[in-house]
């Protein structure tokens, strides 16, 4: 490579900045995952453009993207809402889950090597502080760290991306379970019998753990959205 090739090879934009329409629709993704926006709750494109400093065009860009996500939809004569999450709705996403993720899992103890299982106890390992800290956001991304290294383990590519179609809603369900008692203490526990079940590399134990665990959410979630509707 000559000195030119070098200098131009600097000019290359590996990662490239994100543009203001991402920005707006990671920080809406955010709050109302967090629950700043509650469910019904209409979004209003003049409030919005305010709050988050950007033109009305970028607000509806970002509108139909959490649309797509099933974050968000839109009501006849009210405009766009904060989408409610049904039992209905949060039963199958459990269903989803316990098929994908066990599989994944039991498949990730199969595979897992000396390397893998050391990022996923760093990952676990950060877990334990940021449930400590009782901080959602970091928990949130440290849980899809996890599950992003299993699904990856395993070879269960078209799988993963059926699991991240559905994470903002999965998020949701997390946030909400997650403010429910000791429920920050519970979640990694069973993350922690699904990662000592890798470590020994026992597929039908991960399985084991991994449905556990989604069905110890399936049920807390349960009861938090028959009160909401008997509110």
């Amino acid at each position: 490579m000559t000195t030119q090739d070098a200098h131009l090879a600097d000019l290359r934009i590996d990662t490239p900045p994100a543009t203001l329409r991402e920005i707006a629709l990671e920080r809406m993704r955010r709050a109302i995952i967090a629950g700043l926006f509650q469910p019904g709750q209409r979004l209003v494109e003049r409030a919005l453009c305010d709050q988050l400093g950007v033109s009305r065009s970028v607000i509806r860009e970002v509108i139909r993207h959490l649309e797509s996500e099933g974050l968000v939809e839109s009501i006849a004569k009210q405009g766009p809402i904060v989408a409610r999450i049904s039992w209905d709705d949060a039963r199958q996403i459990y269903e989803i889950r316990s098929a994908l993720e066990s599989t994944a899992v039991a498949d990730c103890a199969r595979r897992a090597g000396a390397k893998v299982k050391a990022r996923l106890g760093a990952v676990l390992s950060e877990l334990d502080r940021t449930s400590k800290k009782n901080s959602p956001p970091a928990i949130l991304d440290a849980t899809h760290e996890f599950y992003k290294i299993i699904f990856e383990t395993s070879g269960h590519t078209i799988a993963w991306e059926i699991v991240n179609r559905l994470n903002s809603r999965i998020s949701r369900l997390r946030v909400m379970t997650l403010s429910t008692a000791n429920r920050t203490t519970s979640g990694p526990a069973r993350m922690r019998e699904i990662y000592a079940a890798i470590e020994r590399n026992d597929p039908d134990a991960a399985a084991l753990a991994c449905r556990a665990h989604v069905e110890e959410a399936s049920r807390i979630a349960e009861t938090l959205l028959a009160n909401e509707a008997d509110g």
